[in-house]
């Protein structure tokens, strides 16, 4: 080891290099800290490279299980018999014809491809014209989704449907869906059996009478002790909002043990066509929250 000259001693002692640093750093750069000032403290480049790399890792991991879901939710291929036949429980609820109205839900006439909540003349629950407004679109992809649990895909939405489990089913559902449009239709009456006529008209008598909503309002307070006034549908059906034929229909058909459920049936038997026709009037004049 060379004997160091006394100014670079000097130098050393002040915080100086050697000459034998100076050559080393000439060769071997030392890498200076990227210094990011953040609150006031600094944050070295390791520190940002390892955040970088959590970072990229998390947004693999998640792009694998989106990629991995989409696998898992590929629907069946549909059979359009075999949806047909599986709407028929679904038509209690909606009709399917073009210019024949809405049921307790909305009409499905070319419901492929509409945004969700848009028709002008259906009470949509808030929920559903939110997720409407977000950019959902019945395509059959989101039909199936909704279709498996109403309540889950869109939280906060009217629908008193638990769901259908079975894949099959759902895409056969789908495939059927996809045929209400144009000349299809046709059969598509036919199967949502909409009939309003007076004479066949479940209900008709009442649905005559111009009913009086201050005494619904006042009759209403049994109905509430279960449904509730914000058309919320946590186990016990929604029933505000709902169009005055399709709320005195269902009455009739408890009444008449058409639906069979046993407390509807006990409630419904001591009911006029006078009252009906007065709860039917101001349960279609509340707004669902």
């Amino acid at each position: 080891m060379r004997e160091l000259a006394p100014s670079t001693r000097m130098e050393l002692q002040r915080g100086g290099k050697s000459p034998e640093q100076e050559e080393a750093e000439e060769t071997f750069p030392r890498e200076e800290p990227m210094r990011h000032r953040q609150g006031g403290k600094a944050a070295s480049t390791s520190v940002v490279q390892r955040a970088r790399f959590i970072a990229v890792a998390m947004g693999f991991v998640g792009l694998y299980l989106s990629m991995a879901g989409a696998v898992w939710a590929e629907p069946a291929n549909g059979d359009v018999e075999r949806g047909e036949a599986e709407f028929r429980n679904c038509i209690q609820c909606h009709k399917t014809g073009p210019g024949t109205g809405h049921g307790i839900g909305p009409n499905l006439h070319d419901v492929i491809g509409r945004r969700a909540g848009v028709l002008p003349d259906f009470r949509y629950s808030r929920a559903l014209v939110a997720a409407g407004g977000l950019g959902l679109a019945w395509t059959a992809e989101a039909l199936d989704a909704f279709i498996a649990n109403p309540r889950q895909n869109v939280p906060g939405n009217r629908m008193s449907f638990r769901g259908v489990d079975d894949p099959q089913k759902r895409a056969d559902l789908v495939a059927f869906l996809a045929t209400l449009t144009g000349e299809a239709q046709a059969r598509a009456v036919a199967v949502s059996d909409d009939v309003d006529g007076p004479a066949t008209e479940i209900g008709a008598s009442a649905m005559a009478i111009e009913g009086d909503s201050a005494y619904g309002e006042y009759l209403a307070a049994e109905c509430l002790t279960c449904h509730q006034a914000t058309g919320e549908t946590d186990g016990i059906p929604g029933i505000v909002g709902w169009d005055r034929k399709v709320f005195i229909r269902a009455l009739f058909e408890y009444k008449t043990n058409v639906r069979t459920h046993q407390v509807m049936q006990l409630m419904t038997t001591n009911l006029g066509d006078e009252e009906i026709a007065a709860l039917a009037a101001y349960f279609e004049t509340l707004d669902a929250q």
